[in-house]
């Protein structure tokens, strides 16, 4: 997509921890222990706005393309409504460090209980987006006493992507990395997210190129590499059938992303991400779950039908789990 006149430029470095971008909420640390590397995973931790707390919390995961930011105004309609909410940067994201580590979900889901224990809280309900969805599936299975509902918003690895994806090295995808640091290809990426573009989606696009402008771009870039390689080779789909606990799909209809698709020959490509399908399909493996389809919407349903998103979840967290 070409760049217009009315398209924000940016010529600002920002460091590979966004040090210095403005947050809504204040960010804390906690550090961690991961393979032997100390890190420190930032975190937010809000606390209920509305007149009747709830006595919960949800735990808000971000996608791979994404940090906890992009959860604000979520978090705030949660908040409002009375809930606690804790929004994490994994570590490999957003304000967490960026140490190249042998990621699984796995790893994340024991440093997300870690935040939790650190936190004093027991359990949680999760809303997970897109790879965030393919995390809260696992923190579900490996911390099942943890959960008490999920929420799973356009998650990825519906899909096994090895089946129509080449692998590459991480060498490879390092390389690859490093040379994505177009503007222009940056911000066609992420719309190609949505049905209709919002100036307020164009955060995603000056954190991601900003980035690339960093003396660090290159750390950033190899985190980017080996978190690709976790998306890539551990899908959740095979996973749903053990899920047992209330988990709600919400689907955008016009959503196609999928993990690796540019390495997809075209013919694969078009069978990738096909969320009608892959939504219909999680919501029947999974026993007892809810699938609400927004027509329309494409793989950003917290921000492109923010009122319906926030209406569907606190909903569904206001029901009872018998």
């Amino acid at each position: 997509m070409p760049h217009t006149a009315g398209d924000p430029t940016y010529d600002q470095p920002l460091g590979i921890a966004m040090e210095g971008y403005p947050t809504a909420y204040p960010v804390r640390f906690l550090r961690l222990v991961n393979q032997g590397e100390t890190v420190d995973m930032a975190y937010l931790d809000i606390a209920p706005s509305g007149p009747s707390p709830t006595g919960r919390t949800v735990l808000l995961l971000h996608g791979k393309n994404f940090d906890g930011g992009a959860w604000t105004t979520t978090a705030r309609a949660l908040a409002a409504a009375g809930h606690r909410v804790v929004v994490p940067d994994q570590i490999g994201f957003g304000r967490s460090s960026k140490p190249a580590l042998d990621y699984t979900f796995a790893l994340l889901a024991g440093n997300t209980a870690a935040l939790l224990d650190h936190l004093g809280i027991a359990d949680v309900d999760v809303v997970g987006h897109s790879m965030g969805g393919m995390l809260g599936v696992r923190f579900a299975l490996l911390h099942p006493t943890r959960v008490r509902r999920l929420v799973l918003a356009n998650p990825v690895g519906l899909e096994d992507y090895r089946e129509l994806v080449p692998a590459h090295t991480t060498e490879r995808l390092f390389t690859d990395e490093l040379a994505n640091t177009g503007l222009t290809g940056i911000r066609a990426f992420y719309r190609s997210y949505v049905v209709t573009w919002r100036r307020a989606y164009e955060r995603n696009v000056e954190l991601r190129y900003r980035i690339t402008l960093s003396g660090e771009y290159p750390r950033w870039a190899l985190a980017s590499a080996h978190t690709y390689q976790m998306a890539y080779h551990q899908p959740v789909v095979q996973d749903l059938p053990a899920l047992r606990l209330p988990v709600l799909l919400i689907i955008g209809q016009e959503d196609r992303a999928a993990v690796g698709k540019s390495y997809a020959t075209p013919e694969n490509r078009a069978k990738l991400g096909n969320f009608p399908v892959l939504g219909r399909q999680a919501a029947a493996a999974i026993p007892g779950s809810r699938l609400v389809e927004l027509p329309g919407v494409g793989h950003l349903p917290h921000l492109e039908a923010k009122k319906r998103f926030e209406r569907e979840v606190l909903s569904f967290l206001g029901t009872s789990r018998s």
